[in-house]
């Protein structure tokens, strides 16, 4: 038998089912930091003067439609669990209209057997998907060549490029040459035929990075901020040696939280599109990102867990979703996305 630790390949991949179980089954929630939404709140209306069924939740991103403003956030791929849970959320984007990210498609790069663990593009041949590599790997001998082999295996609207520093510092041997990436992240800009979305993974992006970023031709901003899964408990839970454990727990909290990440981001870059991820729950929440600035919102978490339990738990989850959004849009007196946007109804708390 093969010694794991002997072939990157194969640990990629058992690295990818840690996460997977961990996430799952462990606490690995940010406890102190929140996300930040709590301190708004929506100004009620208490005379719509609107039919709660005309309420429209359809927008666009990067020019595609979706029939609300919700990304199922990247999360796995690359064994036969991640298979099933990556089918069972493209059925459900398929069947609402929603945008889908993919996780690190690394794995598929180094194994070529686990990509069709990937592959849902027959299953959702409508919504936008992502791509995604992390942008770190530019430096590992990754280039355009595998930037367009994951973009070919999923059909994929878009690249995420993740930025994952804590987590590759916390990581035992982790992947920390992070130095030049802007001036690679530029030269693929410029050569990829598909967009290229920036997004952090739980830790935040400031407005100055993300101007940075947009400098160099990032298309799209995922925000990605602290509050909800901590990759640095996830890696502390996957730990072989003292100081990856110590370090996960130190560094737990670490992080911008989403709230703030959104208003400074669209308060300078207005017309970039944004979107907010990093421990939205709700669909309170998902208005209240979209009020501040946000064109989507990206959840991981919540979609993980009912994809874990089933097809039918993943309809009532959306459904759901779909319900609260449209409650706050009813109840604040808009009609569309666009009119809770400039209807300035979400104020912060005194």
């Amino acid at each position: 038998m093969m010694n794991v630790s002997s072939n990157p390949a194969l640990e990629t991949q058992a690295r990818k089912a840690d996460h997977l179980r961990i996430c799952l089954d462990e606490d690995v929630q940010c406890h102190e930091t929140t996300n930040g939404f709590e301190h708004y709140r929506f100004i009620h209306c208490c005379l719509p003067e609107i039919d709660r069924q005309d309420i429209d939740l359809t927008t666009s991103f990067l020019g595609k439609t979706l029939g609300a403003p919700l990304l199922i956030s990247s999360m796995t791929g690359g064994t036969e669990q991640a298979r099933l849970i990556n089918f069972r959320l493209a059925e459900v984007a398929q069947c609402y209209g929603l945008a889908m990210g993919v996780g690190s498609q690394r794995v598929a790069v180094e194994q070529p057997e686990v990509a069709d663990t990937f592959a849902v593009r027959t299953i959702a041949p409508n919504i936008p998907l992502f791509a995604n590599l992390g942008a770190v790997q530019l430096n590992y001998r990754y280039g355009l060549d595998e930037c367009l082999k994951v973009v070919d295996l999923l059909e994929a609207d878009a690249l995420i490029l993740h930025l994952n520093p804590l987590q590759e510092c916390v990581q035992t041997n982790g992947d920390t040459n992070f130095r030049g990436l802007l001036e690679k992240i530029e030269m693929l800009c410029h050569k990829l035929p598909v967009p290229i979305i920036a997004k952090e993974v739980g830790n935040g992006i400031s407005a100055r990075m993300a101007q940075r970023l947009i400098d160099v031709g990032i298309s799209a901003i995922d925000v990605a901020g602290a509050g909800g899964t901590s990759w640095a408990k996830v890696e502390s839970e996957r730990a072989k040696d003292a100081q990856q454990r110590r370090l996960g727990k130190t560094f737990a909290d670490w992080g911008l939280p989403t709230a703030e990440c959104i208003t400074s981001i669209h308060k300078i870059a207005p017309q970039v599109p944004l979107i907010a991820s990093g421990g939205l729950r709700n669909g309170l929440e998902v208005a209240k990102a979209i009020a501040l600035g946000a064109d989507l919102a990206g959840l991981a978490f919540p979609f993980l867990q009912a994809a874990n339990e089933s097809v039918e738990a993943l309809h009532l989850l959306t459904q759901i979703l779909i319900a609260e959004i449209t409650t706050v849009l009813f109840c604040t007196g808009n009609e569309t996305l666009a009119a809770l946007r400039h209807s300035q109804a979400l104020q912060p708390k005194s």
